[in-house]
C-alpha cells in the first residue's frame, strides 16, 4: 500500500491543518507559523494547500509525495 493510499484511507482526500500537524508530529500553531514563513518548507507544503470557504485543507496526494520525497 502506498503512502497516498494510506493517507486517503485514514483521512480522506483532504487533510485539515490539525490532521496534518498530527501526521507531522507538530503542534497546529507551530505548523501554522511555519507555513506563513518564507522558507523552502513553507513553499513545498503550501503547494498542497487548498481553501474551501474559510477553511484550509491539504491534498493527500501532494502530502504523500512530500513525505515520500523526504
Amino acid at each position: 500500500m502506498t503512502t497516498e493510499e494510506q493517507l486517503i484511507e485514514r483521512y480522506g482526500p483532504l487533510l485539515s491543518l490539525v490532521e496534518l500537524s498530527e501526521l507531522l508530529k507538530r503542534s497546529p500553531d507551530g505548523l501554522r507559523i511555519s507555513l506563513r514563513s518564507q522558507s523552502e518548507f513553507a513553499e513545498q507544503w503550501n503547494a498542497a494547500r487548498r481553501k474551501v470557504g474559510r477553511r484550509v485543507y491539504f491534498r493527500a496526494s501532494v502530502v504523500a509525495d512530500l513525505i515520500d520525497a523526504a
